[in-house]
């Protein structure tokens, strides 16, 4: 197994209140697998990628990836992030470059690293634009780019197409399809978009609302590249809107009272 997440809490702590953000949640991800995870906004998804990735650290349980404990950030797992987090003042080579100057590669090798991989999302072209000079698929392909530079046994990639166009996103859909069928990387995808994640997935788990927890699985095998309308891809689709809608409907109560309290009070003035 690649990655196992072992019965993992994180609690968020404040001076007022304590914020249970993932509860006893247990996750494995397979070598080369195409995994995403969807559920209700702020259910705790991002939470669970910073806990991979090592920006945060889990309050119960642990998180294993090829055997040992994830202690902290390293080099064997790539990030993509919602917003754009390349280096303004730099261009694109040396954005891509900057990860591997940091482990002290010689400056003729990580050069020929960059180059493969701005080869590979097709950003040749562009080697000295900075960020700024770039649209926003290309930026996103940089920074693509700049985590698969490092070799990473994983990649965890949060929303990466969140503010993309439409017609953006799916040439960037498929780009990145074409680009996991050659490197072959497992891939952790956290997105809101249902179809999204019937176009990439090996396998969709969705998360309850916070605190997290695994609601349901589905296994995708319909084979790749998919036709969304699809009979059978568009019954996983109804079946996946089933489970989320479940979720909107257990918390429609609260609100109904909340409703109910807000007439009551208007009713009585």
């Amino acid at each position: 197994m690649l990655l196992e997440v072992c019965d993992v809490t994180k609690v968020f702590h404040s001076s007022s209140t304590s914020i249970v953000a993932v509860n006893h949640l247990n996750l494995s991800v397979a070598e080369k697998e195409f995994l995403c995870i969807v559920g209700p906004v702020g259910c705790g998804k991002t939470t669970l990628i910073d806990m991979i990735a090592g920006f945060e650290k889990p309050t119960e349980g642990n998180i294993i990836f090829r055997g040992k404990e994830i202690r902290g950030p390293g080099s064997d797992r790539g990030v993509v992030f919602q917003d754009d987090a390349l280096f303004p003042w730099m261009t694109v080579m040396q954005n891509i470059e900057f990860g591997l100057r940091l482990q002290r590669l010689p400056r003729n090798e990580s050069n020929e690293i960059a180059e493969r991989y701005l080869h590979l999302v097709g950003l040749d072209d562009f080697v000295h634009m900075r960020p700024h000079e770039l649209s926003g698929g290309m930026r996103r392909k940089a920074e693509l780019a700049r985590a698969l530079a490092l070799k990473p046994g994983i990649l965890l990639m949060d929303e990466p197409m969140k503010s993309i166009d439409a017609c953006t996103k799916q040439w960037l859909q498929a780009e990145l399809l074409g680009i996991w069928e050659k490197e072959k990387k497992g891939i952790i995808y956290v997105t809101h978009d249902i179809d999204e994640a019937l176009f990439f997935a090996d396998r969709v788990v969705v998360f309850t609302a916070r605190p997290a927890q695994v609601k349901a699985e589905f296994q995708i095998q319909t084979p790749r590249p998919r036709d969304l309308l699809n009979e059978e891809i568009l019954g996983m689709k109804r079946k996946l809107m089933s489970e989320l809608v479940c979720m909107t409907k257990a918390i429609r109560p609260s609100f109904q009272c909340l409703s109910t309290i807000a007439e009551d009070g208007r009713n009585s003035s």
